[in-house]
């Protein structure tokens, strides 16, 4: 029988370090719930918000899929495998940590706020070699899912990540109603609605409301949202 958890915006952990603002969708840092630790292979979703000029200095990962999908501003990103550059507001970023990586990451202007979601999530293979990927979502692809991220050896078209997930967005600019339909009938998923208004199999959620799903046994979901709404959806094991 499917099992659904409402995971409402302001249940979760806050973070006011006074360069960075931040909200926890699961325990992070010193924000510690034991009911919201993980969900399937999601470890961590965090909503940042950084002040101009700061940033997080160089530090290092090991065997996390960590993706970064900036939403304001632009981010300025250098690691240990050579990569140096920006990702600006509308695209994604994807680091395999695998065996290990060193990054930092700065809000390089002098006057505007950084705002970005960040997600961990387990790895299928631990000790694999680092891989980095960038993307822009196409904003014009209106009223379907665009997926933006699958496993390796999966989709040419799309991030590739060392794990069996799928992250898709739906950007409307009408009412629209939708199914999500799983990619592995295994897979547990998880919406967050980043902007406007959604009814998921029933439940009525807003902004930085958040829904999963887990024991599906590759039932649909269904969406009825607004105009002008932005959804994020993540399909991981469970």
């Amino acid at each position: 029988m499917t099992t659904t958890t409402l995971f409402p915006a302001n249940e979760r952990g806050q973070g006011d370090y006074g360069w960075l603002k931040t909200n926890y969708s699961f325990s992070f840092a010193s924000w510690y719930n034991p009911h919201k630790m993980v969900f399937g292979s999601l470890r961590v979703l965090n909503d940042d918000q950084i002040a101009p000029g700061q940033g997080f200095g160089t530090h290092s990962h090991q065997n996390m899929e960590i993706i970064t999908i900036v939403l304001k501003g632009e981010l300025e990103h250098k690691d240990s495998m050579g990569n140096i550059g920006r990702v600006g507001a509308g695209e994604i970023q994807i680091m395999s940590a695998g065996t290990g990586v060193d990054h930092s990451e700065y809000n390089p202007s002098d006057s505007e706020s950084l705002e970005l979601f960040q997600l961990w999530i387990y790895p299928e293979k631990i000790g694999i070699a680092p891989r980095y990927g960038q993307k822009m979502i196409d904003r014009e692809v209106k009223n379907q899912w665009q997926q933006i991220i699958g496993p390796l050896d999966g989709e040419e078209n799309v991030l590739q990540i060392n794990q069996q997930g799928y992250i898709s967005i739906l950007q409307t600019d009408e009412k629209k109603e939708i199914e999500y339909n799983l990619h592995n009938s295994a897979n547990c998923a998880y919406f967050m609605v980043i902007e406007g208004n959604v009814e998921i199999n029933g439940k009525n959620l807003g902004r930085r409301d958040a829904i999963g799903f887990s024991e599906l046994d590759g039932e649909n979901i269904l969406l009825k949202t607004d105009q002008n709404t932005r959804i994020l959806a993540l399909e991981v094991p469970q």
